[in-house]
Parts: C-alpha cells; sequence; structure tokens
C-alpha cells in the first residue's frame, strides 16, 4: 500500500509524475523518456534514480550499459492512481 510520503514525493516533483505516466503505459529506454517528456536527458536520468530508489520504478536490465529498460512498479501504478 502506497503511504502518504511517496504519494506526497511524486506530487512535489512534476518530472516525478511525468516520468510515472509515461512509464504507465509500456516500459521505455531513458533516450525514448526524454524524446515523450522533453525534459533533458540528465533530468530524466536523475528522476529514473530517485524513482528506483523508492521501488516506484525498476531497470529490467541493470547490466546493459547502453539500452536499460525502465518500467513502473506495483507500488509505482498505485501512487499514480491516487494522484489522478
Amino acid at each position: 500500500m502506497a503511504n502518504i510520503y511517496l504519494i506526497t514525493f511524486v506530487k512535489r516533483g512534476k518530472n516525478r509524475h511525468t516520468i510515472l505516466q509515461l512509464l504507465s503505459h509500456k516500459e521505455k529506454t531513458q533516450a525514448q523518456l526524454h524524446h515523450e517528456s522533453g525534459m533533458y536527458r540528465t533530468h530524466v536520468r536523475r528522476t529514473l534514480l530517485e524513482l528506483q530508489q523508492r521501488k516506484l520504478v525498476t531497470c529490467r536490465n541493470p547490466k546493459d550499459r547502453i539500452y536499460k529498460l525502465y518500467r513502473i512498479t506495483l507500488l509505482g501504478k498505485e501512487v499514480l492512481s491516487r494522484l489522478e
């Protein structure tokens, strides 16, 4: 169950909410998220790290250095549903 701290964490950052929304449809790479969101690559990377640390997003292939696929977790979906 998503706690209030995770919900407010995502609410405080527009980028966090954007990334979760983009990943809610299907898994994507960092480059795809960059193009679809219009965010700088560094902002996408930092946001993905923040979301990973809180178990809202996971990397499907963390050992791949070039083509990492990210997807939203069940917890991330729950948080996203509570925001909408």
